[in-house]
């Protein structure tokens, strides 16, 4: 009866869908409904967000029109900061303001051109494409009036329409849910009430609970289109559990046959004893007996660590281990003759450096592969151990007597062994799970000849990013050696980073502002990830930078921008000269510290205070910068000539740190005045302020960046360091990829390096340029530079708003206050 029932022929019904049958004509009507809905959605969405950023654009051209001002017969603009601060600051932002003479006043002079004038102080709206982009335009007019006429200034505010778009399609998003969840619902109530109808999954269930516990044969009912996946992974399970159980028997029996054999020896070798009379013969067959014994309790515990090799590699429980720890580990468990035939050697690098794995299943490893050393050579046994292309490469090495090249793929298989085993104790799995547990590691095995005679066995283990991390930051530190020489700035000066594997095919240039000293930590750490790469450096000051860059003069051609001015770098983003970079750390950085995906920020660098401590008596040293203008204004005379501070003309990041200052405090022009008083030294950069009070020819430093102070004080320089304790200006140095860049992809990936855990890990080491992302690992973090200080914390945010103090009259008027204040005329 049991044949008849296999062996029945099953008639084969075609699949089919019931939900398909009933649910097309349903799910047609609803979508069709819903097709209708959403598309007035979408205009109403589209005219909602045009409406709401035209009254942005038309705030912000009323703001700048209401800045305007005559001064004899000329038309004067100093650009308001709230003019840009109402955009969202991920549009670029561009504007105009043109005479009655139709003459450009300030801003970009091509949009002047690409408008029309107006005579009427109601905003007028358009869309044109401007610099490759389609841009929203308001156009307002402002009447003045002057002693010889009447005229009309123009003013222009454009916008990128990217915010514009988002904000319609989120408007549209959350209008149309309740269409979706309508729908859905619709289609859930059919859905729910055909779902009684699948009577083949009453006859699946009969099948599979009628069947036998050994039966594992797929399954052959016929079921919907909807439950075909479902019986399809049934079948494919029950296909693996079949295998399992074929290898785990084919296991068994194995261990059998290898088990019984030794086993049958014993018996015979001690029934035989029992028997023997001759004392001399007797303990030639108790010798036998105990190397019988010794060669089945090497078999069985073989056969247990395989087992629990197996169930320990299926687990993948794994964690960082130091490798050469689990080799020295082994080997202090070697009697004492055999610790002497092995010799370990293995550079700095791979003792310190771990793998991710199971710490047991290793150790078998290295145990099995060390035991087979020793038991097949009678000479020594080299172990050794390098890193190599992101891989640790262990080795033994025997002068046993080899294996041939034919062998080395069978020995491989359980209970396998080669020609040179003859004669010696061993179970033939050794080297099966040494394969296992290297291949379950993502590593690979190898067998070579050693010159002289012997083996050589090859373990290569891949290396995370993780295990690398301590390495990266350890090569840092040699690279930061030569920072312990006093910094100087440097005139513009190329250094090229040879490949560290040899070769000169890949190259890539920046061009930055750090100092050299400081910056080829992150070209060492870079270099130590891809070693394949050149890094050209060209140091510059910040203005040149962006001067240079503009004009085309600069004397290399760069892969990648890098300065502390981010102003200026925003000033090129805006203006269409940078390539954007969806960097898969943009997720951990700051808000403020990158903008578009075009400018990335990398450090943290408050602007501090320094000042010489035989000098300035501790009851003396200013904490604010109200204290700081009032000790120069009541000790003049001593501090005369004893004061500097960014030349903020020459220097892009002095200019950038005062127009933040003048925004943020009240008494900006107070400290400006009181420089005057003392006649203030002003410098293009901070090193050279360093060196002034280090060694005591000057007094104290204003505004110079933390970054340099830091590092300075940590080599011993004569300096103290105040973080004001009422507000402290932090910038951060920023990354752009300029649009002709050559090696658009080794940019981005010096982007990402810098940005990731291990770039960051050396902005917070020597460097003392401090890491932006929270949450990094160093002495110099984000965490760690606040806490120095009690002051509010005001980083400089990557936005439009940067754009205000670049304005070309409002610049021209700033210097102009600043140099009659600080330099008045006698």
């Amino acid at each position: 009866m049991q044949i008849a029932r296999v062996t029945m022929a099953v008639p084969t019904k075609k699949s089919f869908s019931i939900r398909r049958r009933i649910l097309a004509l349903a799910t047609v009507l609803l979508l069709a409904a819903a097709v209708v809905l959403i598309v007035f959605i979408r205009d109403y969405a589209e005219r909602a967000a045009d409406r709401a950023f035209d009254r942005l654009l038309a705030a912000s051209a009323l703001t700048i029109a209401g800045a305007v001002q005559v001064e004899d017969e000329t038309v004067i603009v100093e650009l308001p900061f709230a003019a840009f601060a109402m955009f969202s600051g991920q549009d670029r932002v561009f504007y105009a303001v043109e005479g009655p003479d139709a003459r450009t006043v300030t801003g970009y002079e091509d949009l002047a051109v690409a408008m029309d004038e107006i005579t009427s102080a109601e905003p007028r709206f358009d869309d044109i494409v401007y610099r490759d982009e389609v841009v929203r335009v308001a156009t307002i007019g402002r009447l003045i009036s002057t002693e010889s006429d009447t005229g009309w200034v123009t003013i222009h505010v454009a916008e990128t329409q990217n915010q514009r778009e988002a904000l319609s399609n989120e408007i549209l998003s959350n209008a149309i849910v309740p269409v979706i969840a309508l729908t859905i619902l619709a289609v859930g109530l059919v859905w729910f009430g055909i779902s009684r109808m699948f009577a083949p999954l009453t006859e699946l269930e009969h099948e599979l609970a009628a069947r036998p516990p050994d039966d594992l044969s797929p399954v052959s009912v016929p079921v919907p289109v909807e439950v075909g996946q479902l019986v399809a992974a049934l079948n494919g399970f029950m296909g693996r559990l079949q295998k399992t159980m074929e290898r785990v028997s084919g296991l068994v029996a194995e261990a059998a046959h290898e088990v019984r054999t030794p086993l049958a020896s014993l018996r015979a070798q001690a029934e035989v004893a029992m028997d023997e009379q001759d004392l001399e013969a007797m303990r030639g067959r108790v010798g036998r007996i105990h190397t019988g014994a010794v060669q089945a309790s090497q078999l069985v515990s073989q056969l247990l660590m395989d087992a629990t090799i197996s169930h320990r590699l299926e687990a993948q429980d794994s964690e960082m281990v130091a490798l050469w720890g689990i080799i020295e580990e082994v080997c202090q468990r070697l009697d004492g003759e055999q610790l002497e035939r092995v010799s370990l050697d293995a550079s700095d690098a791979a003792r310190a450096v771990q793998v991710r794995g199971d710490r047991v299943a290793l150790r078998e490893m290295m145990r099995n592969l060390i035991d087979n050393g020793l038991v097949y050579s009678e000479g020594p046994v080299e172990i050794g151990a390098v890193i190599a292309a992101d891989t640790l490469v262990v080795t033994v090495g025997d002068r046993g007597p080899g294996m041939e090249d034919e062998e080395k793929a069978s020995v491989l298989e359980r209970f396998k062994r080669g020609k040179a085993s003859v004669g010696t104790v061993g179970s033939g799995l050794g080297l099966s799970i040494v394969s296992r547990v290297a291949e379950a590691h993502g590593g690979k095995l190898r067998f070579g000849d050693r010159a002289g005679g012997g083996l050589v066995v090859e373990v290569a283990l891949p290396l995370t990013r993780v295990s690398r991390r301590a390495g990266l930051v350890a090569i840092a530190g040699v690279a930061l050696a030569a920072l312990l020489l006093v910094p100087g700035k440097a005139e513009a000066a190329s250094t090229n980073y040879p490949a560290s594997d040899g070769s000169s095919g890949t190259v890539l240039t920046i061009v930055g502002v750090t100092d050299t000293k400081v910056f080829q930590a992150f070209v060492a750490g870079f270099q130590a990830e891809r070693p394949e790469v050149t890094v050209v450096y060209e140091e510059m000051d910040s203005l040149p930078l962006f001067r240079q860059f503009l004009d085309g003069t600069l004397p290399v051609a760069p892969d990648l921008l890098i300065s502390s001015a981010s102003d200026l770098q925003l000033k090129l983003a805006n203006d269409g000269h940078a390539l954007a970079y969806d960097s898969p750390y943009l997720g951990a950085l700051p808000d403020w510290a990158h903008w578009r995906n075009e400018v990335f920020g990398f450090t943290f660098e408050p602007a501090v205070i320094i000042y010489n401590p035989d000098r300035i008596a501790p009851e003396e040293v200013p904490r604010t910068h109200l204290k700081l203008a009032e000790l120069l204004e009541t000790e003049t005379e001593k501090f005369r000539g004893q004061i500097a501070t960014y030349d903020i003309a020459l220097s892009g990041v002095g200019y950038l740190l005062a127009a933040q200052d003048q925004t943020i405090s009240s008494t900006f022009w107070r400290l400006a005045t009181a420089f005057g008083r003392v006649g203030a030294q002003f410098s293009g950069s901070s090193p050279a302020i360093l060196n002034g009070v280090a060694d005591g020819s000057l007094a104290l430093g204003y505004n110079v960046l933390g970054s340099y102070a830091f590092a300075r004080q940590a080599e011993g320089a004569n300096i103290e360091i105040v973080v004001p304790d009422d507000y402290v200006l932090v910038l951060t140095r920023s990354m752009l990829i300029p649009r002709e860049a050559k090696e658009v992809d080794l940019a981005r990936a010096f982007v990402d390096f810098a940005l990731s855990p291990e770039g960051q890990a050396i902005a917070a080491s020597g460097t003392a340029l401090g890491s932006v992302v929270p949450g990094s690992t160093g002495d110099w973090t984000s965490e760690a530079i606040a806490a120095r200080g009690r002051g509010v914390i005001q980083a400089i945010p990557l936005g439009p708003s940067l754009l205000v103090a670049l304005d070309t009259l409002r610049r021209q008027r700033f210097l102009d206050t600043w140099k009659e204040i600080v330099s008045p005329k006698l």
